[in-house]
């Protein structure tokens, strides 16, 4: 099941909660020929409630970042479930968000870089919502909340929702492709801030400066363990979604291949200096959040000209 197929399934009984709003979904259009394919989103008016299930779900990873901050202010943090709670109900909302865009374009929500960076969002609540209580790193949600909010306030207050020529219509391979690579950046995303982490446990140890946060950091043998799964998470997926790249039955475009290897090179590296023990856990943890840096730096130009070629 595509991830797409995935918010589609999981979501899909918000058509009824929308016609309530007396909002209706247009009927399947050819390929390329839908109305925001030719530029005309207007002509979908659940576009402006999409916004408003945007904003609601940035609210509440802002109110999870809020509570965390105030908390360690007070120097009485303490691991609850209201973090939790509302990033799981953040979550529902990015999920409905997306269907509703993806119902709107006939496809997969991808098709600019405010999607992009929305998707990417999503995955990265999608992936701490599986992987923090598995791993016990309820922590992470004080690390993940800040990092999902300014991703979706950079993406609703840039201009960046612009419609685009679709020169295809919805390709199997193509949706694969992309958003699965955009979960895999996700996992990254994750091991970002399980290392961000790291690095303030081991500052702290180091310093003798203990917050009352400190007390609920998991081990560092734990943390780096996370690490260490969470890349390998997500070199697997960004492997197969290069990989599907290649049958999409479209030019390649040589560039983005390019920029995608190099970031394929770069945890490879990271993943080998890990299992040959030649680099310090610390030296893996800041590599960890100097590759994001890169690689979300980099998605921008793998964006452009993914709008500018396939999607």
């Amino acid at each position: 099941m595509q991830a797409c197929d995935l918010v589609d399934w999981f979501f899909d009984w918000h058509k009824l909660a929308l016609q309530g709003f007396h909002l209706s979904y247009p009927k399947k259009q050819e390929p390329g020929l839908s109305g925001f394919a030719k530029g005309n989103a207007a002509s979908y008016p659940c576009f402006a409630m999409d916004h408003e299930l945007l904003i609601i779900a940035t609210l509440c990873f802002f109110l999870a970042m809020v509570r965390t901050g105030l908390a360690v202010r007070a120097g009485n943090y303490r691991p609850a479930g209201f973090n939790f709670f509302v990033i799981a109900l953040g979550f529902l909302f990015q999920t409905a968000f997306l269907s509703v865009r993806g119902h709107a374009l006939g496809r997969c929500p991808i098709t600019n870089l405010f999607e992009v960076f929305i998707f990417l969002a999503w995955s990265v609540s999608l992936i701490y919502l599986l992987v923090g209580p598995a791993y016990r790193l309820s922590l992470m949600g004080a690390f993940t909340a800040p990092l999902v909010f300014a991703l979706q306030t950079f993406a609703l207050v840039a201009p960046i929702d612009r419609t685009h020529p679709l020169k295809h219509g919805p390709a199997p391979w193509l949706e694969f492709h992309a958003s699965v690579s955009l979960i895999a950046y996700g996992a990254f995303a994750l091991a970002f801030v399980a290392g961000l982490m790291y690095l303030v446990q081991e500052r702290q140890l180091k310093r003798h400066e203990i917050s009352s946060m400190f007390y609920h950091f998991p081990p560092l043998t734990d943390l780096f363990a996370a690490i260490t799964r969470l890349l390998w998470l997500g070199f697997v997926l960004l492997t197969l979604g290069i990989a599907a790249g290649f049958f999409t039955g479209q030019p390649l475009p040589y560039v983005k291949v390019a920029w995608s290897s190099g970031v394929w090179v770069f945890y490879a590296a990271i993943l080998l200096a890990r299992h040959l023990g030649t680099t310090a856990p610390r030296r893996i943890a800041a590599l960890c959040v100097v590759a994001f840096s890169a690689a979300l730096a980099l998605l921008w130009g793998i964006t452009f000209l993914s709008q500018t070629s396939s999607l």
